[in-house]
């Protein structure tokens, strides 16, 4: 028996797994993915990587990777709402294509479509299998300890194609990340439970290939179709812009999944041939963990939370995780970072967590309280009556915000003794009213600072204080910060309309980009300052 150190262990190898083990490599950090399979995706599950999850895989080097895996860049990002794929159009939100797009005011990026068996490969590619890489697959966690020091865990390798058979191994690390979703094993060993918010409900996945779909669409093509009809009130979405499909169901009053083919047919008027990839049930759990840490052992990603896929909040969800608590282990791990550091990640994480569960929640539940009479598919006077209320109805109602939804992606803010709060202009609660700011524990605001460049890009290693009044008087930070070993870099901006959006004279943001303090005036005491944000207060 061999044992192998490291100084992170991540259990599960899923977007978020490998999100974390980025954001650890990109901090210095070493550590390793453990991952049951070998790693090949099949199901496309997730779609669409958000904006905010898409400035983090900029700063880990792959967003051009991922906006290049594969979705056609003319492809129309339209969302409908239809009786059936083909049939009468009741309500549309017209996207620009990805080749029409221009970046929005607020961000260097742009969410991307990228379903998860094209998203997995890029981070597979960045972080490299193991030893020379991160990635261990087929590689099962089958029990661990946890003591003052470290981890300790036994892993079996498996062989391929087996489950049983393989060698056993000893892993030491400093601490254990759980990525293994939902149904965490880790957490329920740990015994921590995990609220539930709203009823669980079963649903039904067909994904099919239909590849003359879209060019019989023609001008009528959308990215998603939700269908209106008494049989089918759930979506239908492009997975590759190139004829494959994932349609959701929910089962019949009885329960019963429903046939794939005649779900299909329900769905879609247009004569077109098709395959049928897979037809799977899935249960749809609203839950939030207790806890998220539990001494050595944090809990990241649907082993944290699982919220509905409705305005795809929830893989996005545990990339913020992941961010957030990398940031905060590589400086517990280098020495830096205060005795309470790790405590924050709970602390700021969990709230959100909840946050994006109900809006989620309420993208869910605008689609489910509509009752379909039969008439509105028909050329009756009737029927055109009930489409244009519906239509009506759904612009009142700004269904756009499941789809344009900036504020959720941007716009939470972190409470927490980390943040130092100067209680002027606070910004909303409102997710829909959103705007970039430098209040403490926002984001901090993007900016371009040449062609290119971005202030986001300023930020990732260390603390970075940016001033906007020079470089006079900068030194009492610098010797701060250097008398506890943070890490500190200074730049200053000289640049008015860059200055009006930060607001301050002087914001000192941390390494997940988020605004750790500000001000108009050097403070006297900036050691006390970095004490706090650092973790180390009382």
């Amino acid at each position: 028996m061999n044992t192998i150190k490291t100084e992170v262990l991540i259990v599960g190898g899923g977007p978020v797994g490998m999100a974390i083990a980025s954001e650890l490599r990109y901090q210095g950090i070493d550590c390793i993915v453990l991952e049951q399979t070998d790693g090949v995706v099949t199901d496309p599950k997730v779609s669409t990587v958000g904006p905010r999850s898409m400035e983090f895989c900029r700063r880990w080097g792959i967003s051009e990777a991922i906006r290049n895996a594969g979705w056609p860049k003319e492809h129309t990002l339209d969302v409908a709402w239809v009786t059936s794929v083909g049939g009468k159009e009741i309500f549309r939100i017209k996207f620009p294509s990805y080749a029409q797009r221009s970046l929005p005011e607020y961000s260097p990026e742009t969410e991307q479509v990228c379903p998860q068996d094209w998203f997995a490969p890029k981070f597979i590619n960045s972080l490299g299998e193991y030893p020379q890489g991160n990635l261990k697959f087929l590689s099962r966690l089958e029990s661990f300890t946890q003591n003052e020091t470290g981890i300790v865990a036994q892993i079996t390798n498996l062989e391929s194609g087996s489950s049983k058979s393989g060698n056993t191994q000893t892993i030491e690390a400093q601490y254990i990340i759980a990525c293994d979703g939902a149904r965490s094993q880790i957490r329920k060993q740990s015994g921590i439970g995990a609220q539930t918010f709203h009823q669980t409900q079963v649903f039904q996945s067909v994904v099919f290939e239909a590849p003359q779909l879209p060019d019989l669409l023609g001008p009528n093509n959308a990215m998603v179709f939700f269908l209106v009809n008494p049989i089918i009130q759930e979506p239908l979405r492009a997975v590759d812009g190139k004829g494959k499909y994932r349609l959701i169901l929910k089962p019949q009053e009885d329960g019963k999944i429903y046939d794939a083919q005649e779900a299909i047919a329900a769905a879609i008027s247009i004569d077109t041939p098709y395959k049928i990839i897979s037809n799977m049930p899935w249960r749809l759990t609203h839950r939030v963990a207790d806890t998220f840490r539990d001494g050595r052992i944090f809990f990241v990603g649907d082993s944290a939370h699982t919220l509905s896929p409705s305005g795809g909040f929830g893989m996005n969800t545990g990339i913020a995780d992941a961010v957030d608590l990398g940031w905060k282990l590589a400086a517990t791990i280098k020495g830096w970072g205060g005795s309470k550091l790790l405590d924050t990640y709970e602390t700021e994480r969990r709230p959100i967590a909840v946050r994006n569960l109900e809006q989620a929640n309420a993208n869910l539940q605008r689609t489910q309280k509509r009752s379909i009479p039969p008439a509105i598919a028909s050329d009756s006077p009737q029927g055109r009556e009930m489409r244009q209320k519906m239509a009506e109805g759904m612009e009142r109602s700004g269904v756009k915000r499941e789809f344009d939804a900036p504020g959720v992606h941007f716009g939470f803010r972190y409470q927490s003794p980390i943040v130092i709060e100067d209680n002027i202009n606070l910004p909303s609660e409102d997710p829909f009213q959103w705007s970039q700011t430098s209040y403490p524990g926002c984001r901090a605001p993007h900016a371009w600072l040449e062609p290119g460049k971005s202030t986001l890009d300023l930020f990732g290693h260390g603390f970075v204080l940016l001033s906007f009044k020079g470089k006079e008087g900068l030194e009492t930070f610098v010797t701060a910060c250097e008398k506890r070993s943070v890490p500190l870099k200074l730049h200053a901006i000289d640049n008015p309309e860059v200055a009006q959006l930060y607001e301050k004279a002087y914001v000192l943001v941390r390494p997940d980009g988020h605004v750790a303090w500000r001000g108009d005036i050097l403070p006297d005491n900036p050691l006390a300052i970095i004490d706090q944000v650092r973790g180390e207060f009382v």
